[in-house]
C-alpha cells in the first residue's frame, strides 16, 4: 500500500491516554485512529453517521480487520491516518488504511465494513448516493 495513493487523510496527535506506560501507542488504539479517519472521510463527503441512522436506518459495523504493526507511534507524535476505499459493494465496503509519521509507515490495515439495518442488525444495502460516492470518489 502506497500512502501517495490514498485519497483521504486525517491528522492525529498522540495523547498520553493513547499510550502504555512506556509512551508507546497501545495496539488497540490504532483501530480507533483508523475508525476516526473513516468517519471523517464520510463527514467530509457530506454523510454524518447519525443522519444515516435517522434517515436511512443504517449503521456500519466492522466485519473483519487485518492489521500490520510496523513501527511504534509515540506519545506526542503527530501522525497522519489515511483511508482509501478499495472495494464498494451493495452491503459492504473494504478500506485500506495507513498510519504514517512524516514519511515513515507505522501501521497498515485492511478493514471490511458491513452495512446493517439499524433495528434488525441484518445486512442492508448502502444508499445508492453513498455507494456511488464510495465507488467513484475514493
Amino acid at each position: 500500500m502506497s500512502v501517495a495513493n490514498h485519497k483521504f487523510y486525517w491528522p492525529v496527535r498522540v495523547y498520553y491516554e493513547d499510550t502504555d506506560a512506556g509512551g508507546v501507542v497501545f495496539y488497540a488504539n490504532y483501530l480507533k485512529f483508523f475508525e476516526r479517519a473513516r468517519t471523517e472521510m464520510l463527514r467530509a463527503s457530506g454523510f454524518e453517521q447519525d443522519e444515516l441512522i435517522a434517515k436511512s436506518g443504517i449503521i456500519f459495523a466492522v466485519r473483519s480487520v487485518e492489521v500490520d504493526y510496523l513501527r511504534p507511534a509515540l506519545f506526542n507524535d503527530q501522525i497522519l491516518v489515511s483511508a482509501k476505499v478499495v472495494l464498494a459493494k451493495k452491503v459492504s465496503v473494504t478500506f485500506e488504511q495507513v498510519i504514517t509519521r512524516s514519511e515513515e509507515v507505522l501501521c497498515k490495515c485492511t478493514v471490511r465494513i458491513a452495512c446493517l439495518d439499524a433495528k434488525s442488525l441484518r445486512p442492508k444495502e448502502i444508499p445508492e448516493n453513498l455507494l456511488e460516492l464510495l465507488k467513484n470518489e475514493y
